[in-house]
């Protein structure tokens, strides 16, 4: 049985976790400057690859997160979702709402790896 401390600690840990994939994702979706390069910078591509490994996440720890953590994962994945669809409308690229996965949603249009290093 792990201790109460324990259960914070990992439910501490889990919303970190989520919160670095979202910070990366809207990044990618040239919504936050790059603290590295001090540009905003959108790659479609990307941000579509970092929201389908939330997603993994969420189907790897399936029956296995709390009620609060289920929450926080499912609001954030609707909030980086529909970000890339209104960035892919945006760039003129087909979001496909449909399916999530990396092949149908972010393949074959160049439009959606351009990149944005005007800051805004």
């Amino acid at each position: 049985m792990v201790s109460e401390n324990g259960d914070e600690r990992t439910e501490f840990l889990f919303h970190n976790l989520i919160a670095m994939f979202a910070t990366l994702a809207l990044q990618q979706l040239g919504k936050l400057v790059n603290p590295l390069t001090g540009a905003v910078e959108r790659d479609l591509r990307q941000a579509r690859i970092t929201i389908d490994m939330l997603e993994m996440i969420g189907e790897k720890t399936a029956g296995n997160l709390s009620a609060e953590e289920q929450r926080h994962l499912d609001t954030v994945l609707t909030e980086l979702r529909m970000n890339w669809v209104d960035e892919a409308n945006r760039g003129g690229i087909e979001a496909e709402t449909t399916g999530t996965n990396t092949d149908s949603a972010a393949g074959g249009a160049d439009d959606g790896t351009k990149r944005d290093t005007t800051k805004g």
